[in-house]
């Protein structure tokens, strides 16, 4: 039942944030002039890659913080890191489509994988919970890839 409630805690705070940084972006990747006029990586995927990767992301980040031994952790750091991570999460989507700041953009994805990073650290996750938080860190790689063209190339 502890389990249950955790995950429901998670779920809806993970994508509570998806939720927050869609809304701060001002408007969607296909209706903002600025996007569509990007040049962009010859990597990037088609638009809706984004939305599947985000709610895949976002459902085994719930998983991972679930699986953990929350109650044998220090809070108060648990909710920094955690916090660290939502906050950097929501603020990239307004830093970039809205305000057009790529370079700050890079800094917040990259400092988005040092907080997953911290939080693998910090839980001494065993490898099959490492798993769970995997595709999170490797989607950020590729979205700080096309981040740093945009900036570059722009």
């Amino acid at each position: 039942m502890k389990k249950m409630r955790l995950f429901s805690f998670f779920l809806l705070v993970n994508f509570g944030a998806l939720g927050l940084g869609s809304l701060l972006m001002g408007s969607s990747p296909i209706a903002n002039e600025w996007y569509t006029q990007l040049n962009k990586a010859p990597w990037t995927p088609p638009g809706w890659v984004f939305g599947v990767a985000w709610t895949s992301i976002m459902l085994l980040f719930t998983i991972y913080l679930t699986l953990q031994k929350i109650e044998k952790i220090n809070h108060s750091t648990f909710f920094v890191l955690f916090g660290a991570q939502f906050i950097l999460n929501v603020s990239w989507n307004p830093v970039f489509f809205y305000f057009h700041w790529t370079f700050l953009g890079m800094i917040l994805i990259f400092s988005l994988i040092i907080s997953l990073i911290l939080i693998l650290k910090y839980f001494k996750s065993g490898i099959f919970q490492s798993l769970f938080l995997l595709p999170y860190i490797i989607w950020l790689t590729i979205a700080f890839s096309l981040n740093s063209y945009s900036w570059w190339m722009n």
